[in-house]
């Protein structure tokens, strides 16, 4: 059995040693399917904070500059997911804050230092414990520049995108900041406690729709049928001038330099999402069936009728779990009266399902039709 890296990271004094890159990507590798690329520049990235937090201080300066993350990838490409796994690797609290929440300081809205003070929550109010924790920031790409006029510094108050972005960049670049200790009570100045963020990895992420870094293949000719079946298309890299055009600030882009763009999955990795990683989505409904003694199985062809589906409707892997859900729909409301029956779910009671949920038709098959 192979025992998971951060368990067998042990130097000879008996101090955990810091993982490697390749011992990172390894663990990334057993959750995260496909994004081979983007899962290396991840371990590169949280290898080198790791180094920066082990790194003797000289009157508080390093010499090591932070290593935040900026994951561009389409919806249900795993960004969330890989954040997340990365926090599992490294034993490290994790947080989750989207953009779209935060407003500039004396504005109705979150604060940026609820977002510590919420990494801060999930470490059970352990300031030292918080202050190696990872933030993911998503849906970045919503607080773009909106107002040309603030360019020059006329016009009005970006509150909600060009100020966020302004407000986050201390964070960024690591201050000392006062974190709410009652983040549902955030407007409460009085209980805080200070953070210094210099050691917290940010992870940023959006989809920054409008760039448009995939160019799909017209649908005619030779090869128009893979790209049906497959659903990936070329990706090229993310360039600064883009990032600046689309609204992202120059201060703010210069504390994110790790920069990942991930691929939109084909079949084959939908396919392999919902079977390989420990915590699969067809292993949590065979488990979750398995307890009123109902032996679930998906052939082959059921699946990736499936991944098909996902791949037409362009959800990624967001949208597995629903179909999924529909699917087993019928078999969980009968599950207590089949004890000791085993359940095969073939191609064609999948297509009957994934059909009836594009139709919008919310009815059950007959018995004579279920699996």
């Amino acid at each position: 059995m192979k025992t998971q890296p951060r368990l067998a990271a042990r130097q000879e004094t008996g101090r955990e040693a810091i993982l490697t890159p390749r011992q990172i990507f390894e663990y990334l590798d057993r959750y995260v399917i496909g994004q081979e690329r983007a899962k290396r520049t991840v371990a590169i990235a949280a290898y080198n904070h790791l180094k920066r937090c082990a790194q003797k201080t000289v009157q508080g300066k390093r010499l090591l500059k932070k290593s935040n993350v900026l994951l561009v990838g389409p919806t249900g490409s795993g960004k969330t997911h890989m954040a997340r796994t990365l926090a599992q690797c490294l034993d490290v609290p994790f947080a989750v804050a989207d953009a779209t929440e935060y407003t500039e300081a004396g504005y109705y809205g979150k604060d940026v230092e609820v977002m510590i003070g919420e990494l801060l929550n999930r470490a059970a109010q352990d300031v030292e414990l918080a202050q190696r924790g990872i933030i993911f920031i998503d849906e970045v790409d919503k607080i773009a520049r909106r107002t040309q006029g603030a360019r020059t510094g006329a016009g009005s108050r970006d509150i909600g995108g060009e100020g966020v972005q302004q407000a986050l960049l201390k964070l960024l670049e690591g201050r000392e900041v006062f974190a709410p200790l009652n983040v549902t009570q955030h407007w409460n100045k009085h209980d805080f406690v200070v953070v210094d963020t210099q050691d917290i990895l940010f992870i940023a992420a959006g989809t920054f729709s409008d760039l448009r870094l995939a160019e799909e293949p017209r649908a005619v000719g030779f090869g128009a049928a893979s790209w049906e079946t497959d659903g990936r298309a070329a990706r090229r890299r993310v360039t600064e001038k883009e990032l600046l055009d689309y609204g992202l600030l120059a201060e703010f882009l210069g504390r994110i330099p790790v920069r990942v763009e991930l691929e939109a999955l084909s079949s084959g990795d939908l396919l392999g999402i919902m079977t390989v990683p420990p915590d699969s989505v067809v292993r949590e409904y065979q488990a979750l069936l398995k307890m009123d003694g109902v032996d679930l199985r998906f052939s082959d062809e059921a699946l990736r009728a499936v991944a098909d589906f996902c791949i037409r409707r362009k959800t990624g892997a967001r949208s597995l779990r629903t179909l999924i859900e529909e699917i087993c729909h019928d078999v969980m409301f009968e599950a207590p009266e089949r004890k000791g029956e085993t359940v095969e779910v073939d191609e064609r009671y999948a297509l009957e399902c994934l059909q009836r949920m594009a139709d919008g038709i919310a009815k059950d098959l007959p018995r004579e039709a279920r699996p």
